[in-house]
């Protein structure tokens, strides 16, 4: 039974980076979580999670409130409205379903309770929702953190959880009330101690900065098929590649946004992770599993947005066209593309 005194949050998406999110918000006491899995459904359903986490400790067996491997239909089965949905999902607008689609069930489209926490990568993503759900509240979520779910439900973090909150804007409804809801969240989330989760109202700049790394670093490693580590070592490929991926970013927060990066953000991206750590990137790591990657909302949507108002990016307009072929070979591979036979 729910406790009257607690939140009800549904997260849709345990992998790597939901599962800290799971164990933050359930460990903190203000929260009662169902998680909805997919690929790690039956062995988190089974034995909970493990976790090896420089916040937490070692944790085994963990399991939050309700385990589930599809995303309810309140209507059909009255449930009670959830205060929160999480999506921690991967965000691929170009392969069905959408995440609209996705969190309908869990949320009508005249909802006015339940507060959206969006903790996805990119930009421009709170928008289809903003169509959708047009009275419904979506908060951004940037989390800075070093996590990997080596097999199913097997999670190791080994860098500190540090997530960003903070409201998008919506013209149908108050700021300062959005606002408050972002700042809830962040007491709900932290209430354990064992994570730096901050409000923070500078959205766009959250997600501009972390374009830096994710627009840049993200689709060059996965492309090339070398980590941080070994990108920093190859003959030139930090300088001629790297860096000026990193320097149209920064042109077009500005201009697209009118978001001042800091000076030395570029370098300081370039350093962020230590050399020797050899770390993949997150769509390095899908590339690597067969998986679909979130290039479109990393890498389209601020290209787009610096192309738009008049900023020249020809290092992201390649890396966008070769991840794009990337996409369609994947499609290709799992027969959602039909291929005419020789002849």
């Amino acid at each position: 039974m729910t406790n009257a005194h607690k939140k009800t949050v549904l997260v849709i998406g345990g992998g790597a980076v939901g599962a800290v999110a799971v164990l933050n918000l359930q460990v903190g006491g203000l929260a009662d979580v169902t998680i909805v899995l997919r690929s790690n459904f039956s062995a988190v359903n089974a034995t909970g999670y493990d976790f090896e986490s420089g916040d937490h400790g070692s944790v085994t067996g963990f399991k939050p409130s309700v385990i589930r491997n599809t995303i309810p239909d309140i209507i059909k089965e009255s449930i009670p409205s959830y205060d929160y949905i999480l999506l921690s999902t991967k965000n691929i607008p170009d392969v069905p379903p959408t995440v609209i689609d996705l969190v309908s069930p869990a949320l009508p489209s005249e909802n006015t309770h339940t507060t959206l926490v969006l903790l996805q990568n990119g930009l421009n993503i709170e928008k289809p929702f903003l169509n959708s759900h047009p009275t419904t509240p979506v908060l951004s979520g940037v989390s800075l953190i070093g996590s990997a779910e080596l097999t199913p439900g097997q999670i190791v973090q080994d860098e500190p959880d540090k997530l960003f909150i903070g409201a998008f804007s919506n013209p149908n409804l108050s700021e300062p009330a959005t606002q408050d809801r972002a700042r809830e969240f962040v007491a709900m989330y932290s209430a354990a101690g064992k994570t730096q989760c901050v409000y923070s109202p500078n959205v766009l700049h959250d997600r501009w900065k972390k374009l830096v790394y994710n627009a840049c670093l993200n689709p060059i490693c996965a492309i090339t098929g070398l980590d941080t580590g070994r990108i920093r070592l190859a003959d030139e490929a930090i300088e001629g590649l790297v860096k000026p991926a990193m320097r149209e970013i920064v042109a077009a927060a500005k201009a697209a946004a009118g978001v001042d990066l800091d000076d030395g953000i570029v370098q300081w991206t370039v350093d962020m992770d230590p050399l020797e750590s050899y770390l993949k990137p997150s769509m390095q790591q899908d590339l690597e599993k067969g998986n679909f990657i979130e290039f479109e909302n990393l890498l389209g949507e601020p290209l787009r947005e610096g192309r738009k108002v008049g900023v020249f990016m020809p290092t992201l307009q390649v890396l966008y066209q070769l991840a794009k072929a990337v996409q369609w070979r994947n499609m290709e591979r799992k027969g959602m593309v039909d291929i005419p036979k020789k002849k």
